[in-house]
């Protein structure tokens, strides 16, 4: 693929979609014919443990509709394999690249990437371009008056209120300039198997929003065993759908629901500012917590067989589906850290390797929140009681019962731990640890 005709690359990352794409549409309006560009990035593929993972076949599978997508606008997806500073490499000696456009991508894999991207690109006067894409505001659009970060979610949520107009939330025309792609017949698309990795039996959410669901999320969200949430955070992870067009819907249906999509904008602003709680607390008394980490306990809890229904259920759910409800997320973390006294890092990994919807920001904030260690975190002393939780949420057992059928029957398992006791022993853990960190300081 040898061509002296300049050309702009556009590369698609977390922004798996035509419409509404904000780098893509300044790329088109850019002056250069565009080309549409793919990696299946070797950095993060090889560290994947499973050949089976299905967030590779989800990729696979919409950069497969995306090429068709192209093709019915005269023009076509190039995807490529290995490290995107390779593959780069390779297209500037086979094609004249004018400029090279994407979306911003938050993460400090992501910021080392993109940086030696732009060093590679620069050495050879080639522009390098990134916008924001995948949420509403980023870095320093909302910040306090003295122009710090907020690291509370209330206040940060009034100032994003007050910060929001329609032009944050309005759709780039991107089909009004298709004709500025560039014109080339298909190309090929490896296979999944040429990828590495192997077919799943994991159904996925579809990517239309479910209205119905959503105008009562604030009543039924709590419910796992309901159909209570719109199940987009999967389309919202790899940019299948636009977060502009999610939130003026969110505007429009449910306010409890926006409030949700306010929480991604924080965590990836947190993310964004404090890179460091990728792998630490982000208040740093916590990482002195003198966790237990029973490895034997950690398995029960992985897979599923802690003797606590709630729990066991949905981490069932997490290993046969790649989902977990919200509310589920919420005391299954909280039982790890709390009741078993396990490094919040280990669950958080083991999150990482299942979601579907993994995302660092919201994943590391929620796990952060749960282990007490946040920005915005539960105190210590909160510990979820997984038996009451079960009476407020699931009364009628009907998810326990069908993620777990023989909760009830001599062979479930007995409880890994009593839960007035691990309470106790969590909170008396955290008091001294936090109080020793204090008089050291």
């Amino acid at each position: 693929m040898l061509s002296t005709t300049p050309v702009a690359i556009f590369w698609f990352r977390r922004d798996l979609r035509l419409p509404d794409n904000a780098g893509l549409y300044h790329a088109l309006k850019g002056g250069t014919p565009v080309l549409p560009l793919f990696i299946f990035d070797t950095d993060i593929l090889d560290k994947l443990p499973d050949t089976h993972d299905p967030r590779v076949q989800f990729i696979h599978d919409t950069i497969t509709e995306l090429a068709r997508s192209l093709q019915q606008a005269g023009s076509g997806l190039l995807v490529k394999k290995g490290q995107p500073r390779a593959v780069f490499a390779d297209l500037m000696q086979n094609l004249k690249i004018a400029a090279v456009y994407t979306n911003h991508d938050y993460e400090p894999y992501a910021e080392q990437r993109d940086t030696e991207i732009r060093n590679l690109l620069a050495a050879e006067n080639i522009s390098f371009h990134t916008f924001k894409d995948q949420v509403i505001f980023e870095k320093n659009e909302v910040v306090k008056p003295d122009g710090k970060p907020y690291t509370v979610f209330t206040p940060y949520k009034k100032r994003w209120f007050l910060t929001l107009n329609n032009f944050y939330v309005q759709s780039y025309p991107t089909e009004q300039y298709f004709k500025n792609l560039v014109g080339t017949a298909p190309f090929p698309l490896p296979t999944l198997a040429e990828i590495g990795f192997k077919p799943t039996s994991i159904r996925f959410p579809g990517k239309i929003a479910p209205e119905a669901i959503i105008k009562t999320y604030d009543q039924t969200r709590d419910y796992p065993a309901q159909s209570g949430t719109s199940r987009l955070s999967l389309h919202l992870r790899f940019g299948t759908i636009s977060i502009r067009e999610t939130v003026r819907l969110a505007q429009r249906l449910n306010s409890t629901w926006l409030n949700e999509l306010i929480w991604r904008d924080f965590y990836h602003m947190i993310l964004y500012h404090f890179p460091q709680v990728a792998i630490q607390a982000f208040k740093p008394a916590y990482n002195h917590i003198p966790w237990r980490n029973n490895e034997d306990e950690f398995a029960h809890w992985c897979a599923g067989t802690t003797g606590y229904p709630l729990v066991d259920a949905g981490m069932r759910e997490l290993n046969a589906t790649g989902f977990m409800h919200n509310r589920v997320r919420m005391v299954v973390a909280s039982f790890l850290c709390k009741h078993l006294l396990i490094d919040w890092r280990w669950g958080e990994a083991y999150f990482a390797g299942k979601l579907l919807d993994y995302d660092l920001a919201a994943n590391n904030g929620g796990w952060q929140w749960a282990a007490g260690s946040g920005c915005d975190a539960a105190p210590y002393f909160r510990v979820f009681n997984p038996s009451a939780q079960i009476q407020k949420f699931d009364r009628q057992k009907l998810y326990v019962q069908h993620w777990v059928p023989e909760w009830e029957s001599s062979n479930y398992n007995k409880p890994l731990v009593n839960h007035e006791l691990a309470r106790k022993r969590a909170i008396n853990t955290y008091k001294e640890a936090l109080a020793t960190f204090k008089n050291n300081q």
